[in-house]
């Protein structure tokens, strides 16, 4: 009876203790957040701005800070801790906070991006809560960018976060993109204002990400990430590369997020309150759109998460090899494999060193080759130098007797020529 009444005293005083450290706990978290957020808002000059007037974090390191590091701590896991040091001390400014740059913003905070600069001139609204990422029936009728804040501050109180009710253009270029950001994320919808932007950037040479159209999708497997060169597949990429070029020759070179899928729906007929059937009357900003366009809020949320991941990994100078465009279906692969062996039955009299199969040909063609001619001179030249009909597209065999004089006739990969 004795042994019994000492163990439950043992049990009840380590119940005790623990409830104690953790009431501590929870109190020293809630000091030191508090602590931090009013030196965030009161010592944040001293260290966001370097000698060059870049803002950036110098001599301050986040990941000091022991709460900051275990909340960061599966990202150090994954890709180190000087890695993650480089994402802390960045800058991103995201411009355009609805259903894809809210989604983007999100994340860039959750994967401890130190400052972010976040731009839109809309507000919330109640349509709109099907694919932004924070959003409430609260917040409806409030800007964007002061929701994104507000709701930001409570998931990583030690960033900085810059939000602006702005309308991205001529006049408010210095001050958006000012500052030197490590990148700039365009989530714009309206070409105007896109393409102003992404030559802007160009301009500064500053790095730029930028979402196409994610509306009117459902299919998540056929979002890419490539140069603006090869988007040709979807309509808002098209429009923007032809502005480019003509507008500011710009060829290429910005990266995109967009898909493969043709839109499923189109913009819906615009009528006004009493019947009317001019959207121009009811443009809060002119050349914007007021039709509607029927959105999935699922895609537009894969989008923004896309663009994090491609920054966050450009900014921890991890390396990550994205998957070749190469618009071929299983019916052209066989047509490939169908050629090269005419052409060994043509050239060589026989086929019977064709020890390839049609998902060999994919391979070949797709993954070693990005289904580029091996005559083209530059590899990095994908836009018009990309095949625009495949129908010309053929594997030919690598002969080594040719190419070094010597006296066997070996078979090797293919390699795509015409």
């Amino acid at each position: 009876m004795e042994e019994k009444l000492k163990c439950l005293a043992l049990v009840g005083a380590g119940a005790l203790l623990g409830s104690v450290s953790t009431i501590y706990l929870l109190r020293l978290l809630q000091r030191r957040t508090t602590t931090k957020r009013d030196k965030n808002e009161t010592d944040v000059g001293s260290y966001l701005v370097d000698g060059d007037g870049d803002h950036k974090m110098v001599g301050f390191d986040l990941l000091a800070d022991e709460i900051v590091s275990e909340q960061l701590t599966r990202n150090i896991q994954f890709y180190g801790l000087e890695s993650q040091r480089k994402v802390t001390a960045s800058y991103v400014v995201v411009i355009g906070l609805g259903g894809v740059g809210s989604h983007a913003a999100s994340m860039l905070l959750r994967s401890g991006v130190g400052r972010l600069l976040l731009v839109d001139f809309d507000q919330v609204s109640l349509s709109s809560l099907n694919r932004h990422a924070v959003a409430t029936r609260a917040d409806v009728g409030l800007p964007k960018a002061l929701c994104l804040k507000k709701h930001f501050s409570s998931i990583f109180p030690e960033c900085q976060i810059d939000a602006k009710v702005l309308l991205y253009d001529a006049s408010s270029e210095e001050e958006i993109l000012s500052g030197n950001p490590d990148f700039v994320l365009d989530c714009i919808d309206n070409i105007d204002t896109k393409v102003a932007l992404l030559a802007a950037c160009v301009h500064r040479g500053l790095k730029v990400l930028s979402a196409t159209g994610a509306g009117a999708r459902a299919d998540p497997t056929r979002i890419r990430v490539a140069d603006l060169r090869e988007s040709t597949n979807d309509p808002l990429s098209r429009s923007v590369r032809h502005r480019l070029r003509k507008d500011y020759g710009i060829e290429g070179g910005i990266p995109v997020v967009f898909s493969l899928e043709k839109p499923k729906a189109k913009l819906l007929p615009f009528k006004g309150p009493n019947g009317e059937e001019n959207p121009s009357d009811y443009q809060i900003v002119p050349g914007f759109r007021v039709r509607i366009i029927p959105v999935l809020g699922t895609i537009p949320a894969i989008f923004g998460q896309v663009m994090a991941s491609y920054v966050v990994t450009q900014l921890a100078a991890l390396q990550v090899q994205t998957e070749p465009i190469v618009n071929l279906d299983i019916d052209h692969y066989q047509l490939l494999h169908q050629r090269l062996i005419e052409h060994e039955e043509s050239v060589y009299g026989t086929a019977m060193h064709v020890q390839v199969d049609v998902e060999e040909v994919m391979y070949v063609a797709k993954e070693l080759w990005h289904g580029r001619s091996a005559r083209e001179q530059s590899t990095t030249d994908v836009g018009r130098g990309m095949w625009r009909s495949v129908n010309e597209l053929m594997l030919v065999r690598y002969d080594v007797a040719t190419v070094y004089g010597g006296a066997f006739n070996i078979y090797d990969f293919p390699s795509v020529g015409v």
